[in-house]
């Protein structure tokens, strides 16, 4: 499975070989430099970690440093880690670096980033709740979450609400795992990949970028 670190730029639009317009988004996805393999002797575990865009080393902590020092890379802004599986063939080298040449032949991918925050939203905005009445007799409380306690509490337990109730609180900034998006082209003198519809995050947001898991329906069709 490829796996990629990147940067949603933005969204544009593209035809297609009928003329139809696709809407599409394009991220920056590497080059991702191989800063770590860890192996069962040392570690534990097979795992591959790399980074994406270079950071001041002035801006980092000495181990930090002395951690990249040995992959003979500079500090990167962002930073993960992926097991492999004892069945993988692949073979990684800390300096190693990724392109996305290795989505050549990719039709789906599944993108990992981390929606929008939204502050603190009602339950309406967050749930998509109907809200009460508009017409009269509805005195200021059109926007109200509506009973809570009486249907909610936990039986023997006193007046908690029940785990899970849907009620005011924080919206978005979740991780959010976007499958299935048709990969439309890559410009591999650019390091850019241009999917088909919508990426979790705002524009200048980073994104996990990885061959798509399971082949189904493909996103936006």
């Amino acid at each position: 499975m490829a796996m990629l670190l990147g940067k949603k730029v933005g969204m544009t639009r593209v035809y297609d070989e009928a003329g139809r317009l696709i809407p599409v988004t394009v991220i920056q996805a590497g080059p991702c430099i191989v800063t770590q393999v860890k192996t069962p002797e040392v570690d534990g575990y097979r795992a591959v970690q790399m980074g994406f865009e270079d950071k001041k080393p002035a801006r980092r902590r000495q181990p930090e440093l002395g951690h990249v020092r040995q992959a003979n890379t500079s500090p990167k802004r962002f930073v993960r880690e992926w097991r492999l599986s004892e069945a993988s063939k692949a073979e990684y080298k800390p300096g190693d670096a990724l392109t996305v040449s290795i989505f050549a032949g990719t039709k789906l991918v599944d993108i990992v980033g981390t929606s929008k925050g939204k502050g603190f939203a009602g339950p309406m905005k967050r749930y998509g709740f109907k809200g009460f009445p508009a017409s009269h007799g509805t005195e200021r409380k059109h926007r109200a979450p509506g009973s809570i306690a009486a249907r909610a509490m936990n039986a023997g337990m006193g007046g908690g609400l029940k785990k899970g109730k849907r009620m005011a609180g924080h919206m978005g900034s979740d991780r959010v795992t976007a499958k299935n998006h048709v990969l439309v082209a890559i410009d591999e003198e650019k390091n850019l990949l241009v999917v088909k519809g919508t990426v979790p995050g705002p524009a200048g947001g980073y994104c996990i970028v990885k061959t798509a898991k399971s082949l189904g329906t493909a996103s936006g069709t």
